[in-house]
């Protein structure tokens, strides 16, 4: 069963959380955070992406830059932007976005649940991106951001948190420039909280990341590199838990740069064998599972599977990111790693059809594909049969803001 925790959370002063909550330091490059710091010295950029306060051109994964988030850590909190809670609370995290609205329980998620499966993948990591937070949780002392975990619906713990909600006042509630709402409760009863430890620990027999798969990854090494040194706190690392039924997966689209030798009428021939291809005016959007969008030339195009060229019951043969990889990327197109492959890009959901467009139409592209979002229910049951989805097969939105609530290893 999963083992949760409450945590004393470094956070912002009231008056400071609009300023100090930032996007996920990995959806931003480094002048993109520049851009986005100007005027806010408030940030938490400024931990997340220290370099931008460096010269340019300096190495992201020198020790300067992490000795930078350490200083720039110790100054928000010398100058009172942030505080440490004065007991383990758990939080309540509450996003809204397009009428959408979800709500997780912040907590923190055991190390050993993770090495043990109960904490389930579903892709790989890379070392580069694993090494980067762990250099920045060791230099830091601290766990910076949240790894985002799904659950299924447990109705009583719903209950209990929707109720928290109606009677108590919250901690923070904003709206970020993106129009993005976030609001924050604080759980601070301490008959709560452990009804709250016990429903997960009797009722969540597991829990699936569902962002985060790297700093899961680096809390857990870690605690391993620290070995018999390790603080208590390390055995732990910040997590956001949601039920399932209140999460939505964007599509994760394709871009390819060139069509591999082919015309357009003979891709377009060649792709007839396994597809049903229909032109369309206007973009398309697939409706359902195993339906395709293919912008070509000025035109958008559905392309629908025909029947017998994937096996239903397999977890990841029946994904339409590995229908699309095994009939059209690597069938025709020649693409067989797209994790190394210059070729092809990937474009988050988040950005629109309109994107794809744009970069085929700039002659950057050549071709783009739209897919339909992977469901939940898939996602479960890649991660339960021990799998591992293809590269950027899930974009998740609204993305939890990091500096709100920070996890110290001390």
């Amino acid at each position: 069963m999963a083992i949760i925790s409450p945590f004393k959370a470094l956070r912002p002063q009231a008056q400071f959380a609009k300023q100090v909550a930032s996007r996920p330091y990995d959806v931003l490059n480094s002048g993109e955070a520049k851009a986005e710091v100007r005027g806010n010295p408030f940030s938490f950029l400024h931990i997340t992406k220290p370099e931008i306060d460096l010269p340019d051109g300096t190495d992201l994964y020198s020790a300067a830059v992490y000795e930078k988030a350490k200083e720039n850590l110790q100054a928000f909190m010398q100058r009172d932007v942030l505080f440490m809670e004065s007991k383990p609370c758990y939080y309540i995290y509450r996003l809204i976005m397009n009428g959408h609205s979800q709500t997780g329980l912040v907590c923190t998620s055991s190390v050993k649940d993770y090495e043990k499966d109960i904490i389930k993948k579903h892709e790989f990591t890379r070392p580069e991106k694993e090494n980067d937070r762990i250099q920045h949780m060791k230099i830091c002392g601290a766990q910076t951001g949240n790894v985002f975990l799904a659950y299924r619906d447990v109705d009583a713990l719903n209950t209990l948190i929707e109720k928290w909600q109606s009677d108590k006042s919250p901690i923070y509630d904003f709206t970020a420039e993106d129009d993005i709402q976030h609001t924050l409760w604080i759980v601070n009863d301490d008959t709560i909280i452990d009804q709250i430890s016990q429903l997960f620990k009797q009722a969540v027999p597991c829990t699936y990341i569902a962002d985060g798969h790297h700093r899961a990854a680096s809390a857990a090494k870690v605690k391993a590199a620290l070995g018999k040194e390790a603080p208590m706190s390390a055995g732990a690392f910040l997590t956001t838990l949601f039920p399932a039924s209140q999460l939505r997966i964007m599509d994760y689209n394709r871009v390819i740069k060139d069509l591999n030798g082919f015309s357009a009428a003979e891709l377009i021939k060649k792709l007839s064998s396994d597809f049903e291809i229909k032109e369309e005016s206007n973009p398309v959007k697939p409706a359902a599972l195993h339906e395709f969008g293919m912008y070509l030339d000025g035109k958008w195009y559905r392309l629908i599977t025909l029947g017998g060229r994937f096996n239903p019951n397999h977890p990841i043969e029946s994904l339409d990111v590995s229908i699309l990889s095994k009939l059209v990327l690597e069938k025709h197109l020649g693409i067989v790693d797209q994790r190394t492959d210059h070729r092809i890009d990937f474009v988050g959901g988040i950005r629109g059809l309109g994107e794809l467009q744009k970069r085929v139409d700039s002659g950057e592209m050549k071709l783009a594909f739209s897919l339909y979002p992977v469901t939940m229910e898939q996602l479960f049951a890649v991660a339960d049969g021990g799998e591992v989805m293809p590269p950027k097969s899930t974009w998740f939105e609204p993305k939890l803001r990091d500096g709100l609530l920070t996890h110290l290893l001390s």
